[in-house]
């Protein structure tokens, strides 16, 4: 979802596969993918990216597809088989949240129709033979919540409402079935896999999630929270906690993987502790090798600890003063350009040269110098010809404490090796060529395999997948986001 989506778990707002033992393939595409440029999808993508603002022994490679670019983007989405018999859903993949749900039979108002090209259904936990409801008083509930709720009785369901920062909303209760993946078991070899895991099932919705234009079946979240289809797997010893994507800005696609990567090598940082998403702590920006200001006396606040890392969001969101200032020094090299508002929300202008040869390079620096460079065609983007669009927006987002919160999308991550390590709580980047492959460690043999790009807008996308005996594969058509 992009600006992510904050949980609301009743009254708890969360902030922004089962034994595995090979690789699994899965499809995943852009939520938007192939509407093509224009200022009509801008509406949706700030929609989109308001709504997001509001969580041992294998790794997992997720297959790519889509692209980052903002007129051609908003989510991402995956195919996964739940069930038995097994049946197909199609849900967005947020690394903002912390749940996996998928919308129920009979459910009051969830969606029965999308534009997305994509056939919408619906768990129905009485046609399998494995599902079964979770119960207040049982161990993943008390997680969800934090400890038995004080009106838990026995007999009684596991429920749940979630609410978004567009103010959309699900409602519904706690199921545990299997959820059936292709599993890598040689060179271009599969095999059928089933694992067992916890999920929501939604009976009632509101807001946008019912929306015919994007609607999907439901979501699965990558955020830290034990809830997570990854805290849970991790938790029953299937893969370790570590996971890294590539999104592809320029062709589309990329690669997203769960596992150690050894290839390439990338520089860490810690994560901000105790936060929901993924925080890390920014020391300066230069614009064009030219340091701002980032002083609490000149921008009234402190922005170090407030920096959120977040795929599942298009854009870069900074405080009012920070943007202020990048806006400004990024325009100094065209003096006489004059820029004007589309969709009185993005600022843009007339431009018929090279973005890259006319703006500067903006970069982010972290604690132990660690930089994170953004370079004009990653910021700027093409709305119509020769019309381009700033991707930095001012936030008007807060943490908890009050202060203006930086939030760092797609096009800032975009052609980059993203690395979260959530064992050892570290998170890392470094520049990268996304269509090509990157090598991660098989846990059990020691064995190092590649895991290549993956673009699901082409039918020949499946066969790119490189083996890795233990690592699951997934395809994701990349929003130009969450």
């Amino acid at each position: 979802m992009n600006s992510r989506r904050h949980l609301l778990l009743f009254l708890l707002l969360i902030e922004l596969i089962c034994a595995v033992k090979g690789n699994v393939v899965f499809k995943v595409q852009h939520k938007f993918g192939g509407r093509g440029k224009g200022v009509e999808a801008l509406r949706a993508l700030k929609a989109h990216d308001s709504g997001r603002h509001g969580r041992l022994l294998s790794a997992v490679d997720f297959q790519l597809g889509g692209n980052g670019k903002p007129t051609d983007a908003a989510l991402y989405y995956t195919k996964i088989s739940i069930g038995s018999p097994p049946n197909d859903y199609y849900v967005q993949v947020d690394t903002g949240s912390d749940i996996l749900w998928v919308n129920c039979k009979d459910c009051d108002r969830c969606p029965t129709k999308t534009d997305l090209n994509i056939p919408l259904n619906q768990y129905d936990i009485t046609a399998s033979s494995t599902g079964k409801k979770i119960m207040c008083d049982q161990e993943f509930c008390k997680t969800v919540f934090t400890g038995p709720s004080s009106d838990c009785k026995v007999g009684m369901a596991c429920e749940y409402g979630i609410t978004y920062g567009d103010k959309s909303k699900t409602e519904g209760f706690f199921v545990n079935d299997y959820i059936r993946l292709d599993q890598v078991s040689g060179n271009l070899q599969t095999t059928i896999m089933n694992g067992s895991i916890a999920f929501g099932c939604s009976t009632k919705q509101s807001g946008d999630l019912d929306s015919s234009s994007q609607a999907v079946d439901g979501i699965i979240g990558f955020g830290q929270l034990n809830t997570s289809v990854l805290s849970q797997l991790a938790l029953s010893k299937k893969v370790k906690k570590v996971f890294s994507h590539c999104l592809d800005g320029r062709i589309g696609g990329g690669i997203f993987a769960i596992g150690e990567l050894a290839q390439p090598k990338v520089n860490s940082i810690p994560l901000v502790k105790n936060e929901a998403h993924y925080n890390v702590l920014m020391k300066a920006v230069d614009v064009g090798g030219q340091s701002l200001d980032l002083s609490t006396d000149f921008l009234g606040y402190d922005t170090s600890g407030d920096t959120i890392i977040d795929s599942g969001t298009t854009l870069a969101y900074l405080p009012s003063g920070l943007y202020n200032q990048v806006i400004e020094k990024m325009m100094v090299q065209q003096p006489d350009l004059q820029t004007h508002s589309v969709e009185e929300q993005f600022k843009c202008f007339w431009y018929n040269g090279n973005v890259d040869d006319g703006f500067p390079v903006v970069t982010f620096h972290f604690q132990g110098k660690i930089l994170l460079a953004v370079y004009p065609h990653d910021y700027l983007f093409e709305v119509r010809d020769n019309e381009y669009c700033i991707g930095w927006q001012s936030s008007g987002m807060q943490s908890r404490d009050g202060k203006e919160l930086t939030l760092l999308g797609d096009i800032v991550l975009s052609n980059k090796i993203v690395l979260y390590d959530l064992e050892n709580q570290t998170i890392g980047w470094t520049d990268y060529d996304c269509s090509s492959s990157i090598k991660v460690i098989d846990d059990v043999s020691g064995n190092i395999y590649s895991v290549s790009a993956h673009d699901i807008t082409s039918c020949s996308s499946l066969i790119k997948a490189s083996v890795l005996p233990i690592v699951l594969l997934i395809a994701i058509l990349l929003n130009s986001i969450e």
